[in-house]
């Protein structure tokens, strides 16, 4: 091999390690959570098929750098700049990758800009930091690599020069076709567009239903809360949690079926009631009038409170759902956030007038081991011993804070969890494709004013869902049994009418399109 040969092969290497360091840093958060993450939770198949993604758009990325004119490389680096510092910025300050719902809630904050440029200039600054480098890194790339690959390509064709047009085409058009095949995730460099693009093409969500009945002046409990945990399941509940409440207004309602393995369409599906007699793919649960709308249309402040995220709400609340909401509180806040938000929850309990309250907990979403202090990890501990020992952490002291000095007379708290877990060697907790019984066991818990224990307390060995808890809500709030009973499900008073869960695509993604519903004759999962 010629000196310059090597010469050449040395600056291809060089720039191929400038090139990864700089993909590295543009697609951090996304490719943590969607391989590292992946992987650990054993969901091979997903870490793999995204490891391959983000290859392929590396590649074209790589491709484009080197290979197009300089005024095509300008243009590159402003397109791969401006979609790259939108997640770099959102990864930065909330150390969270942005999607679609995300992108719709930057938009609607950008007029917060200046005050965010002063409450966060640390992490902006650091933000910025990362994507000049990135970019610097990239024009590294093309410096060292460019004449190397422009030899390679030129000492093989007829011509002694390449023209522009072809190169750019072939740098360019596999790029812009890439998206259209729907092979996920997008990088940084490119996501931000499809994002914008779905955004301004998508039509509205469709209007929502009207309440068709009335609930009883005068009737109803003042302070209805719902607490959804992150992860808990029903065996670990029962062994770890439910010995220390102290509470005795109680009913415990045993290992209760959630309505989907995965947290988001359990939570919608939740928020949003469900006609389980009926329901079918077909069914587009944003036609719902939500637990909202009867909350308002009853006399209740709605609020939700989410201790799992420092932006935007979740789990597809889409606008017009969230214009049902008097109020909205992101209480991310470290390892003792479900104590913090025990603490809010007492005062409200404490005050006057009728509040609907729906909570989504921190909880112990994997990985266990970052729920509860550093310094009190065992070394060599099992998976579950570490979530045993996350989900003790989290709920220390939470339901003694939670009803501290309050008059239980007209309070009820319903609390379970989004799904349960399948915790063992190279198993994926939940939200796995073929979800088995452990992914859906979650508790249920009902603290109920004195006088309705009896109601709500079944006589006969009983099977229930998590469907139960928006009819028997809407019962407590004065609305008519018999209609809360036929237009969702049973109360809690006996056993579901039929179970229901649903997968990741609870919403259609068009007019008549279709859901993921699944309705099976035994617990789910068995």
């Amino acid at each position: 091999m010629t000196s310059l040969a090597q010469k050449s092969l040395l600056r291809a290497g060089l720039g191929l390690l400038l090139f990864g360091m700089a993909y590295a840093i543009l697609n951090q958060h996304l490719l943590t959570q969607s391989i590292l993450y992946r992987a650990a939770a054993h969901d091979y198949d997903t870490a793999i098929s995204s490891l391959f993604s983000f290859g392929i758009q590396g590649l074209l990325l790589l491709v484009a750098v080197v290979i197009l004119p300089k005024s095509w490389f300008t243009g590159t680096l402003i397109f791969v700049a401006i979609s790259s510092a939108v997640n770099i910025t959102y990864g930065q300050l909330l150390n969270d990758t942005i999607d679609l719902q995300k992108m719709a809630w930057v938009l609607t904050e950008a007029r917060q800009a200046g005050n965010a440029a002063s409450e966060f200039a640390i992490p902006l600054m650091i933000a910025i930091g990362k994507l000049l480098l990135a970019i610097l890194l990239l024009w590294g790339t093309r410096r060292a690599m460019r004449q190397p690959v422009k030899d390679f390509i030129q000492a093989r064709l007829p011509r002694k020069t390449v023209s522009s047009v072809p190169v750019i085409l072939i740098a360019l058009l596999p790029s812009l076709v890439w998206p259209a095949t729907g092979f996920g995730p997008e990088a940084a460099e490119r996501n931000v567009y499809g994002y914008l693009a779905t955004l301004v093409t998508a039509e509205p969500p469709p209007k929502r239903r009207n309440i068709a009945v009335a609930p009883q002046n005068g009737v109803g409990t003042d302070k209805i809360l719902w607490i959804v945990d992150e992860s808990v399941s029903h065996e670990i509940f029962s062994e770890i949690i439910k010995p220390g409440i102290t509470e005795t207004a109680i009913v415990d309602y045993g290992k209760v079926a959630s309505m989907g393995n995965c947290s988001t369409p359990a939570n919608v599906a939740l928020r949003s009631g469900v006609n389980v007699r009926n329901v079918d793919e077909k069914t587009d649960l944003r036609t719902s009038p939500s637990i909202w709308g009867y909350a308002r249309k009853a006399g209740y402040e709605t609020t939700l409170i989410d201790g799992q995220v420092s932006g935007p709400p979740q789990n597809l609340l889409l606008a017009p759902e969230r214009k049902l909401l008097d109020n909205y509180r992101a209480m991310k806040g470290g390892l003792r956030t479900d104590f913090k938000i025990a603490q809010h929850l007492n005062g409200l309990l404490k005050s006057d007038g009728r509040k609907f309250v729906l909570v989504l907990l921190r909880g112990v979403h994997f990985q266990y081991r970052d729920h509860f202090p550093r310094e009190d990890l065992v070394a060599g501990s099992s998976i579950m011993t570490q979530y045993k020992q996350a989900v003790s952490y989290s709920k220390k002291g939470f339901f003694d804070e939670l009803f501290k000095d309050t008059d239980r007379s007209e309070i009820a708290v319903f609390y379970t969890s989004d799904h349960g877990q399948n915790i063992g060697p190279g198993l994926l907790p939940h939200c796995s494709t073929q979800p088995v019984e452990a992914e859906f066991s979650v508790p249920l818990l009902a603290f109920l004013p004195p006088g309705k224990i009896a109601d709500y307390t079944p006589q006969l060995p009983t099977s229930h869902s998590a469907s139960q808890i928006f009819p028997t809500t809407l019962q407590l709030m004065g609305y008519p049994d018999t209609y809360a009973r036929e237009e969702y499900d049973n109360d809690l008073n006996s056993s579901t009418a039929q179970y229901v869960w649903f997968g990741r695509g609870i919403f259609p993604v068009s007019d008549g399109g279709s859901i993921d519903i699944n309705k099976p004759d035994d617990f789910p999962g068995r």
